[in-house]
């Protein structure tokens, strides 16, 4: 949970100026933590949120996915 944790914080500050509302996904992500045990559950779960959202939210969801599946392979 550390490590996903710190890609996820890494993720984050990568994004950052690249998305309109940081602490919305910042506060949805840290949120799913608890909800989930790896990158690629997180991704699908984030990916679920996506669907339910309007843009531009689910474009800032998308960027971070993007970001979370780069880092993981990294």
């Amino acid at each position: 949970m550390t490590e996903l944790k710190a890609l996820v914080e890494e993720a984050l500050f990568d994004v950052r100026p690249y998305v309109e509302y940081y602490n919305r996904l910042r506060e949805l992500v840290l949120g799913l933590l608890s909800e989930v045990n790896g990158v690629e559950a997180l991704i699908a779960r984030l990916e679920e949120e996506a669907s339910r959202v309007k843009e531009p939210f689910r474009t800032d969801i998308r960027i971070l996915t993007m970001k979370l599946r780069g880092l993981g392979q990294g």
